[in-house]
């Protein structure tokens, strides 16, 4: 039924339930998995680039490396995974790649905001659901 998947991670909990359900349904239907970390440094944007922003930079890549490697970790059946890092805003990025490489389904965690938090950035998961041009399975 499905031949691509795509996982979005950011090493929450939620990413790794939806991780974990990402790789059930890749093995029973063998599908590929392509697993995306989003690393977010707009916050960066307008300061000069000095050795301080070039380190966050750098730190906030390895954290989407590491990411990777956790949901590496819990590939127990040794199913097909790709892997994509990207900069940018998490829902574009993950809409952008779910078109690239035409996926039959996005699986992905509840972001777990609430209050404040979500009324003012919005949940990605909400915006990919409302935006994605294929199936969104989120999990909570």
């Amino acid at each position: 039924m499905y031949k691509k998947i795509l996982v979005p991670t950011d090493g929450s909990e939620f990413a790794k339930k939806a991780q974990k359900h990402a790789l059930f349904l890749s093995k029973v239907s063998g599908a590929e998995i392509i697993a995306v970390s989003v690393t977010e440094n707009n916050f960066v944007n307008g300061l000069p680039l000095d050795d301080e922003v070039y380190q966050l930079n750098q730190i906030l890549k390895e954290r989407s490396e590491e990411n990777l490697k956790e949901f590496d970790a819990l590939n127990e059946d040794d199913l097909k995974i790709a892997h994509v890092i990207r900069e940018g805003s998490p829902a574009k990025v993950i809409l952008e790649v779910a078109k690239e490489e035409v996926v039959d389904l996005i699986v992905m965690g509840s972001s777990g905001k609430s209050g404040f938090d979500r009324f003012i950035m919005g949940s990605v998961a909400d915006k990919v659901v409302n935006s994605a041009k294929c199936a969104v399975l989120v999990v909570h």
